[in-house]
């Protein structure tokens, strides 16, 4: 009995059991994209609805080192139509460079017009933005706190039209659509968009209209103080402490509403190398929650339906772990459909591999139709998203790794260079984060996709062929542009030091 007869059944399963978890992912993206279509009604724009008293409002303003965008975000918050005697602005400030002063200066340019906003600066990150929010929560004068990162520009009536949907006294935050101040700057931001647009105009709409758990995303959103405290306040140990409440409150018998027809307009990263230690926060605090919470969900008394979707929601991110393990067994599977030509036709893996291309794209699609935007000609970049999304497979792989490890690493917030333009420069800039080895990896698994592609082909094999090539191009395009705009960052003139 040579080695393939020993490991082809074990190799058989894995790929089985891989290819049904991508399968139900996969199909729930087409049942929440379903959902969303029946829910559309809830993106369209709602006359504004007045309460008969407003409460008392806090906006918090967690920013650190924020040199570029903490005067805009100041700004458009102090313009916020909101009764002044019941407005209070918390600005979050734990930057150790010149922002601390930048920010002071403002803050009392606005005292002095009768703003009532507070510069809170600490000396120490600790628990870093869940620190800087729970800092400010015992301090705050509002029963209702609005959060916004730095990168974002709310409209002056965010308020007006988020609160009337506290509707009763257990809906603990209302979260808000994301908008996109730079969305045709580049390909990367452009990608992001829409798959951002995904993510808001049919997940949050489609959890939230069927009553299953979703999340505050961390800003652009409003919490009642209550439920935060209800829930065990702010947390730092996940990545994702915006996550983490959320469940928790739910867990606590809160609920919480959607405001998908109220947009808050945002800058998305720019820099890659920015943008992945962003998607590396994202995929580490999502599997830390997932960890921490299926358990408590499964022995909850949510129905079913509940606690499944729940289940696929914290463990989203396990598609690129999911998508590894299909690229290291795509070589065992040639081998043997070498030695054994009938072993893979039985399985259908054909027509499931076809599902699993075409849905997302589908699912793409619907989003920008609920959104009222065109997306025929879009199309090309529909498929694109997938390809872009697989080369963060190695970036979500470390990840998961390193929380096995129990290693702990720390909150790394998203440079922001309030970008808005096509024209504006932004490789000069402070704030740029550094290329780790990990690229090199990717390049590495790119050329042995590169091999299996090849391989394939010579086989015969030309679905798997397909596959193997896209998923280096991903691969190639995540590494090949990480170190281009390293190059680039690393020879470009100093203008942000000239400009000083």
């Amino acid at each position: 009995m040579d080695i393939l007869q020993v490991i082809l059944a074990p190799v058989l399963i894995a790929y089985s059991l891989v290819m049904a978890a991508l399968l139900v992912y996969i199909s729930n993206m087409v049942f929440l994209a379903w959902t969303g279509l029946k829910e559309q009604k809830k993106l369209s724009r709602p006359m504004p609805v007045s309460l008969n008293e407003w409460p008392r409002v806090t906006v918090q303003l967690p920013i650190y080192n924020e040199w570029y965008v903490a005067e805009r975000l100041i700004e458009s918050v102090a313009a916020l139509e909101y009764p002044r005697h019941l407005l209070e602005i918390q600005v979050l400030d734990d930057s150790t460079d010149e922002t601390v002063s930048l920010v002071a200066k403002k803050v009392k340019e606005l005292r002095s017009q009768g703003v009532d906003v507070v510069h809170i600066h600490r000396e120490n990150r600790d628990g870093f933005k869940a620190g800087a929010l729970g800092h400010g929560l015992e301090r705050s004068k509002g029963d209702f706190l609005a959060i916004f990162d730095a990168d974002f520009l709310p409209n002056p009536d965010f308020l007006r039209l988020i609160l009337p949907r506290f509707d009763h006294d257990r809906i603990a935050f209302v979260q808000a659509r994301w908008g996109h101040l730079n969305r045709d700057y580049s390909l990367l931001t452009l990608l992001q968009s829409l798959s951002l647009d995904a993510h808001f105009a049919i997940d949050q709409l489609a959890r939230s209209s069927s009553n299953y758990v979703f999340n505050f995303n961390g800003t652009a959103g409003v919490w009642r103080k209550t439920a935060i405290i209800d829930a065990g306040g702010w947390k730092a140990d996940t990545l994702t402490e915006d996550m983490d409440l959320s469940y928790r409150a739910f867990l606590h018998g809160w609920s919480a509403r959607y405001a998908g027809d109220v947009e808050a307009p945002a800058e998305l990263p720019v820099s890659f190398t920015a943008y992945r230690r962003q998607q590396y926060r994202w995929a580490r605090g999502s599997l830390e929650c997932a960890i921490r919470y299926i358990p408590v969900i499964w022995n909850s008394d949510f129905r079913f339906a509940r606690k499944f979707q729940a289940t696929l929601h914290l463990t989203g991110y396990a598609l690129h772990l999911l998508t590894f393990i299909l690229v290291i067994l795509y070589p065992l599977l040639l081998l043997f459909a070498a030695k054994y030509p009938t072993l893979l036709a039985p399985i259908g893996a054909g027509l499931i591999m076809n599902f699993l291309v075409f849905a997302p794209a589908t699912y793409f699609a619907v989003a920008q139709q609920l959104l009222r935007r065109r997306w025929f000609f879009s199309l090309p970049l529909f498929f694109l998203i997938s390809i872009f999304s697989s080369g963060l497979i190695l970036n979500t792989l470390r990840a998961a790794l390193q929380i096995l490890q129990k290693r702990v690493v720390p909150f790394e917030r998203t440079p922001k260079f309030a970008i808005t333009r096509r024209s504006q420069p932004w490789v000069s800039n402070r704030y740029q984060v550094r290329v780790d080895i990990l690229v090199f990896y990717e390049i590495l698994l790119a050329l042995f996709n590169l091999w299996v592609s090849w391989f394939a082909w010579s086989t015969n094999h030309f679905l798997i062929m397909t596959y193997a090539f896209l998923f280096a191009v991903g691969l190639f395009f995540a590494s090949g542009l990480t170190l281009l705009q390293t190059l680039s960052s690393r020879f470009a003139p100093d203008l942000d030091s000239a400009s000083d």
